[in-house]
């Protein structure tokens, strides 16, 4: 019965954690793309993310247009994640191990992220919506700079843009072959 409870309890952390690395990932995002201010999707990540990022940024200051503070939060917040979820299955993991998680949860989270924004906006593409509407913009703005290197070096045959489908595979080579190695490692040195 209390395999149960501890799963339940894994899926409360997951959602939990997960919703708050979304929060500063999306924030994080939305600075380095320089999405428009005025969007109220991008002006409730920041009043939703202020209160913490702001005195953090004044210790940790932005590199270029990157928010060094969001991605440390974000990190801290797949490395407690992952101390709780040990935790609650009543194992003691080391230090090492959940640091290293914490990278290779935070890289799988953005590839996850970047993997879903993208086949959005290819599946919009394919749809006649208002374009005022806030998330459209939003899309388009955090998916052009993955899409961009595709789409200098891929012809457009009949005007069909393949970028999306080549990011995508990218993607899911980049979750085999750099994010899968991390989390073995990470799962073998944390017990």
């Amino acid at each position: 019965m209390s395999s149960y409870f501890a799963n339940a309890g894994v899926m409360l952390i997951q959602f939990a954690f997960g919703a708050i690395v979304l929060l500063l990932v999306a924030r994080l995002l939305a600075e380095a793309v320089r999405a428009d201010f005025h969007n109220p999707i991008c002006q409730f990540l920041y009043r939703s993310t202020n209160p913490v990022l702001t005195p953090l940024k004044r210790v940790i200051p932005n590199f270029r247009r990157i928010n060094l503070a969001a991605l440390l939060l974000a990190w801290l917040a797949e490395v407690i994640k992952n101390l709780l979820q040990y935790l609650l299955m009543e194992l003691r993991p080391s230090w090492p191990g959940l640091l290293l998680l914490g990278v290779a949860d935070l890289l799988d989270f953005l590839a996850v992220l970047y993997l879903l924004m993208i086949l959005a906006w290819a599946l919009l593409s394919f749809v006649s919506l208002d374009a005022r509407h806030p998330l459209i913009p939003l899309l388009g703005r955090l998916v052009e700079p993955v899409l961009r290197p595709f789409r200098r070096v891929l012809p457009t045959p009949g005007n069909l843009d393949l970028s999306p489908m080549v990011a995508i595979l990218a993607i899911l080579l980049l979750r085999i072959l750099i994010v899968g190695p991390l989390l073995d490692l990470g799962h073998r040195l944390i017990l």
